[in-house]
């Protein structure tokens, strides 16, 4: 259960196997950037470029991709100082936990994935085997979005209607993997997450009318090819052929519905009224031209700002993978703990005092490339926690104090910070003798 003092966490994946056209823009990333503005909410947004490898073969285009995708939603106004914004691909505990949810998922649940049932039948239905098109990646598809949700604990997913089910398998291996090692003073390991299908999202229709798509050819580009493509598309927009001076009917059209994607009620009633009263379509794109570049002309050009500088953007994403692996690794190592992969507990008497000693816990307070502090707590060669990146030193070393005297949930964690603890006691205490 959430308390009603804890953020919301909402998590977003974007697939990496292509570029972000207008449809994109409006029906996922301005709402989505606009709900993580909320108070109360912490959201993760990440490049899912592991699942692009299901679906593509072209390393240069999932290379690319990565970058521009990641560059659209800082542009658009991402605010990367409060939402996380990683590449799944930088967050390795990812792979671990796949793995994990895998050995507690029944092969009967994979065989029941749309996906996999999709591209079964349409091989069955061109002559092939039936499994000829199933790679190993498409096939556990489902698991590995599942531990994309389940390492951070998202309460909230927006997915479209066709994700649903995947997230249904989600609660189901969450639910599993809880009953199975989550009895006694663990508690429960993972929240159960809800599929967010918005039913008011927009869907605009492409220069065809039908849904803006790559598959139809049909896209008006959000910033490649600059203000020149988002012309030249606009005045391929399919409309009927009244002549300048004969009234036209807007509603329906995909004119207008791209024209409210930008336009406030103002805005919009005047444009129905005036195309009534025999504006002409092509006077009628040109404003429609005006009316997308004065919200997207901003953004396309910080777009190309970070997309001429790449270390920027590196930097960015590597923070954000470093802010996400500050939360998955304390969760990991519990769930570790949870299935057995820890130091042996038969370990007793002197063997256990001598592996105590082997292995004390460590503190290391360091400035990275990116020019931020952290904090890393590590015993051996695990990395317990890793702060996240601070301008000052002060404010790191902030951070620590505040973590070191406070209780933390994961047990591991906790007794390591109590050796901390009993080691500063024991300093203090001979620092007093006479």
């Amino acid at each position: 259960m959430r308390s009603a003092a804890s953020p919301c966490r909402v998590l977003t994946g974007i697939t990496t196997t292509g570029t972000l056209h207008l449809g994109n823009y409006v029906g996922a990333i301005r709402p989505a950037i606009a709900a993580s503005r909320q108070d109360g909410v912490e959201s993760f947004f990440f490049m899912a470029d592991y699942h692009a490898l299901i679906k593509c073969d072209d390393p240069d285009r999932v290379e690319a991709s990565r970058m521009q995708i990641a560059a659209t939603w800082v542009a658009a106004g991402l605010d990367v100082e409060r939402a996380l914004l990683y590449r799944q691909s930088d967050v390795p505990e990812v792979c671990e936990l796949n793995w994990m949810l895998t050995c507690l998922t029944a092969k009967g649940q994979m065989n029941r994935a749309h996906a996999y049932k999709a591209t079964v039948d349409a091989a069955v239905a061109a002559g092939e085997d039936p499994d000829s098109r199933v790679s190993m990646g498409l096939y556990c598809y489902p698991i590995l979005m599942a531990a994309d949700i389940l390492l951070f604990n998202a309460h909230r997913v927006p997915v479209g209607k066709d994700q649903v089910q995947h997230i249904e398998m989600t609660r189901d291996v969450a639910q599993r993997f809880n009953a199975t090692y989550g009895e006694g003073a663990n508690g429960e390991f993972f929240v159960l997450p809800e599929a967010q299908v918005d039913a008011e999202t927009e869907l605009l229709p492409g220069l065809d009318g039908r849904k803006m798509s790559k598959s139809y050819d049909n896209v008006v580009p959000l910033f490649e090819g600059g203000l020149a493509a988002l012309q030249a598309a606009i005045a391929k927009v399919v409309t009927d052929s009244r002549l300048p001076g004969e009234p036209k009917e807007p509603e329906g059209t995909a004119f207008i519905q791209l024209w409210d994607a930008f336009a406030d009620a103002h805005e919009r009633a005047a444009m129905r009224a005036e195309l009534r009263s025999g504006l002409g379509w092509g006077e009628a794109k040109q404003r429609l031209v005006a009316q997308i570049e004065r919200e997207l002309g901003p953004m396309r050009a910080r777009y190309e700002q970070l997309m001429a500088d790449p270390e920027a953007l590196e930097a960015i994403l590597l923070s954000g993978a470093e802010r996400a692996r500050a939360i998955a690794r304390p969760l990991l190592a519990r769930l570790r703990e949870a299935v057995g992969l820890r130091r042996s507990r038969r370990l007793t008497g002197a063997q256990a005092m001598v592996a105590k000693e082997a292995l004390p816990p460590l503190v290391k307070q360091y400035r990275e490339d990116d020019g931020r502090f952290y904090v890393k707590l590590s015993q051996g060669e695990r990395t317990l926690l890793l702060s996240p990146g601070f301008e000052q030193g002060r404010a790191a070393g902030d951070w620590w104090k505040a973590v070191k005297t406070a209780p933390h949930p994961d047990p591991v964690v906790e007794a390591a910070l109590q050796q901390l603890r009993e080691l500063d006691a024991a300093k203090a205490a001979g620092k007093a003798r006479p």
